[in-house]
């Protein structure tokens, strides 16, 4: 299988959007939708689909930030979102997807790429730890009602 991977445009924006929503399927859609513009506009963010036989079969967010946990460079390139359709995952591409954020990330200047998931994404980590990432670090969030 020829997996073709593209830079996004405005076109693609339902395409995104729906690979977000798979990500986040309980996210309302307002929320899903608020920064898609932002993002395609700005020169610190990327977006990357990924297509077999011309069809759409996963994408990936990326953003340079200034700090990413476990780095000791600035600014570092960020996986934000990575989405592969389902019947698609464990063809490689979602490795395919990450060389290309890390490379879109090596050309603005970062040497080091960082990542985050939820603790219980398991699929995501494996994911993680076949591109290539290890784990630098747990957080837990706390709450208290007053």
């Amino acid at each position: 299988m020829e997996i073709l991977i593209r830079r996004i445009t405005h076109d693609d924006r339902e395409t995104w959007f729906q690979m977000r929503k798979g990500i986040w399927p309980e996210a309302p859609e307002h929320y899903l939708r608020f920064d898609m513009d932002g993002i395609l506009a700005s020169e610190r963010d990327a977006v990357f689909l990924a297509f077999a036989g011309g069809n759409p079969i996963g994408m990936i967010e990326t953003r340079l930030r200034d700090y990413g946990e476990g780095c000791v460079t600035s600014p570092v390139g960020y996986l934000e979102a990575w989405f592969v359709i389902p019947e698609f995952r464990g063809m490689g591409v979602a490795e395919k997807l990450a060389v290309t954020a890390e490379d879109w990330a090596r050309e603005k200047g970062c040497a080091e790429m960082a990542s985050d998931t939820w603790l219980d994404n398991e699929p995501s980590i494996r994911a993680h730890f076949k591109a290539g990432y290890h784990e630098v670090e747990r957080l837990v969030h706390f709450v208290k009602k007053l």
